[in-house]
């Protein structure tokens, strides 16, 4: 049976990055360099903000309080970032109105890794809200520049199976400890011993906090 730690896995660092780097390398190799340039600026510029906001919280104890708002979701980035993208160009060929279906099924797909965060107490709402705004601002935007641009004979039904076979495996994946990753460059950048905790910043921020016992991995 499908769990919610299956489904967020769809989300994860390890299958979302593969995912991003097929569809860039796909469009590279059909002759659309800037459309691939396109994707990976955009792509990269969400995670940077993603990443950002986790080490300024996890450093400088900078989020928003009221919010319960330590930083973007990166799941929910993700998943929206890549998979209405990976849909979008599955259907190239198709008529526009299946095309769309296809797209807004992507949206709800990763709308549900995106919600999988919270049972998991992983993140809050408005974490999981700031992420999925995030990536589906990413793909919204490269859809929009792609409709005008992408050669309707570039599709390769061979390469884009195979951009799709990478989220097969997405529930069996072990997850990346990004968290982990990311508490330790924030804490050599910021010079604390100790990096502020989500328990603390909901009640008050603790001038020495401890260690966090690490809920969410990205």
């Amino acid at each position: 049976m499908i769990s919610w730690t299956h489904i967020t896995q769809f989300g994860d660092v390890t299958v979302t990055l593969l995912a991003a780097f097929a569809i860039a390398a796909w469009l590279y190799i059909e002759g659309e360099r800037r459309l691939a340039l396109w994707w990976s600026g955009l792509f990269a510029a969400g995670l940077g903000i993603v990443v950002a906001t986790k080490m300024a919280f996890i450093g400088w104890g900078i989020g928003i309080r009221s919010l319960d708002f330590t930083g973007f979701s990166g799941h929910a980035m993700r998943a929206m970032a890549v998979i209405p993208v990976l849909c979008y160009l599955m259907l190239q060929k198709a008529p526009r109105a299946l095309r769309l279906a296809g797209v807004l099924f992507g949206f709800a797909g990763a709308a549900l890794v995106g919600l999988s965060r919270l049972p998991l107490h992983a993140h809050s709402v408005s974490e999981v809200a700031a992420g999925a705004v995030l990536g589906a601002a990413v793909s919204i935007a490269f859809i929009g520049i792609a409709a005008t641009s992408l050669r309707k004979d570039v599709f390769n039904p061979l390469r884009i199976a195979l951009s799709v076979l990478v989220l097969l495996p997405a529930p069996y994946v072990q997850p990346a400890p990004t968290q982990e990753w990311l508490t330790d460059v924030s804490l050599f950048f910021s010079g604390r011993d100790k990096p502020f905790m989500r328990t603390g910043y909901r009640e008050a921020a603790p001038a020495e906090p401890s260690r966090p016992e690490v809920r969410s991995r990205s």
